[in-house]
């Protein structure tokens, strides 16, 4: 689970190898990287809000 993780972030910041890239497409498990992306997804954009919440209080 942790190489799905830190495959999702690689993408998401782009810094993702190209080897790396071509081993997670041939995995037989896509599905996990959907979730996982999704999660990171979510996981960004709470704290985003979390940051706005704390600026505007200040």
């Amino acid at each position: 689970m942790w190489r799905v993780i830190k495959s999702v972030l690689a993408a998401l910041i782009g810094v993702q190898k190209n080897q790396q890239r071509e081993e997670d497409f041939s995995s037989d498990k896509p599905l996990a990287f959907v979730i996982a992306a999704i999660f990171v997804a979510l996981l960004f954009v709470l704290l985003l809000i979390g940051v706005a919440l704390l600026a505007a209080k200040v």
